[in-house]
């Protein structure tokens, strides 16, 4: 098979990291595959190394695939993913991410690609924007809907969600959980020693860390709120927090953390390269994730592989893959206070933390494995194929 892959933004994140296995999983397999996204900028970094280093995927960078709303540069972009089409050929174009799925769809749609499918890493919309910001959102995924045969949801949440907004039709929907490289996190507690050391963190430290971009509604307020008292009443030998990642919210969060006079508690990261992940999640006690708003929280399933104690707050498909009182522990979305509470249980009783994070990794290890979302996705494509008119048909130009 020709497989496009559509991403808006490349930067280091769950739903690129997905995108970009799925193509290097595609070729393995000895597919054709290529790879467009829009211009890549930003603290968060970029994951076009990783496509370039693979070297048999072509990438094809789209000057006008933009995230904010644009009606010039959206139309330049239309016009620019149709040619892409035109040319490249593809058997199947595979859109991530809103921008790219509303635009991509409707490209390939156009052109009678005989194979459009979808991927809901994140619905676009959401309750905390402003109602008519949301009701556009949710009519443009309508238009989009019924421009593809197909619509992956990372979490069952999502299918829930989109349904009962009216996009799409549950015929559809199909799950496949967003693939994960295990190995590197399942072998993760070798690196943890050695993680430890040249990060200057003694033995005895109990390390609550949090993965994630540093951007709005990823819950660092709330959770600077919750650890506060908590490193003020202990040394930093006892306590610490480790913040793994970097964002444009980075400065506004180190000047909260200098008001609450525990910025010196506190180890940035900054951006880090994914392979270096599993050993800083390794050299953690606690991973917590109080995001406000998810599709599936990659950062826990990553955490959960390296076998550590989670606490997330309960929102889109967290629950998912945290189960409360099974694989981990879920607080309301936006509650400091039971945030805080679940820490202190977590640091109070490491032994049954441990457990549930056992179990976890347990659990995880199978459904998030890359190589099984590579062949979820491979077969998807095919029956779409099997049963398309268009099937070896030429694009229509």
């Amino acid at each position: 098979m020709r497989i496009l892959h559509l991403s808006t933004r490349l930067i280091v994140g769950g739903s690129q990291e997905n995108t970009v296995l799925s193509c290097v999983g595609s070729a393995d397999h000895g597919h054709q595959v290529a790879l467009a996204y829009g211009p890549i900028y930003g603290p968060e970094g970029s994951l076009l190394p990783r496509a370039h280093a693979d070297g048999r995927l072509a990438c094809f960078e789209v000057p006008n695939l933009v995230r904010h709303v644009s009606p010039l540069r959206d139309l330049r972009c239309f016009r620019q993913l149709t040619q892409l089409i035109r040319d490249w050929k593809p058997d199947v174009v595979h859109t991530h991410s809103s921008k790219a799925g509303i635009l991509g769809r409707a490209a390939a749609w156009r052109l009678r690609v005989p194979a459009v499918v979808h991927t809901v890493h994140g619905l676009p919309f959401h309750r905390f924007q402003p109602s008519v910001v949301r009701r556009a959102y949710v009519l443009a995924e309508r238009f989009a809907a019924r421009r593809c045969h197909a619509i992956v949801s990372v979490a069952d949440s999502m299918t829930r969600q989109a349904l009962a907004e009216g996009i799409g039709t549950p015929a559809q929907y199909s799950t496949i959980r967003s693939g994960i490289e295990t190995a590197p996190f399942l072998h993760a507690h070798q690196l943890r020693a050695g993680a430890r050391d040249r990060l200057g963190i003694a033995e005895r430290t109990t390390v609550l860390a949090t993965l994630g971009r540093l951007a709005e509604l990823k819950g660092h307020d709330d959770l600077i709120t919750a650890v506060s008292p908590l490193l003020r009443a202990r040394p930093r030998e006892q306590l610490m927090l480790l913040w793994i990642g970097d964002g444009w919210w980075r400065k506004r969060l180190e000047q909260r953390l200098e008001r609450e006079g525990i910025r010196d508690r506190v180890m940035l990261t900054g951006l880090v390269p994914p392979d270096q992940v599993p050993a800083l999640l390794a050299a953690s006690d606690v991973v917590v994730h109080p995001s406000w708003r998810e599709g599936l929280p990659r950062a826990v399933v990553q955490a959960l592989l390296c076998a550590r104690p989670v606490i997330a707050a309960d929102i889109d498909g967290a629950s998912e893959v945290c189960k409360a009182g099974e694989t981990g522990w879920l607080v309301p979305v936006g509650d400091p206070l039971r945030l805080r509470a679940a820490i202190e249980q977590v640091i109070a009783d490491p032994t049954h933390a441990a457990q549930l994070a056992a179990r976890g990794q347990a659990q995880v290890a199978g459904d998030y494995d890359g190589a099984v979302m590579v062949n979820r996705l491979l077969s998807l494509y095919r029956e779409i194929l099997e049963r398309s008119p268009m099937h070896g048909l030429p694009v229509v130009r």
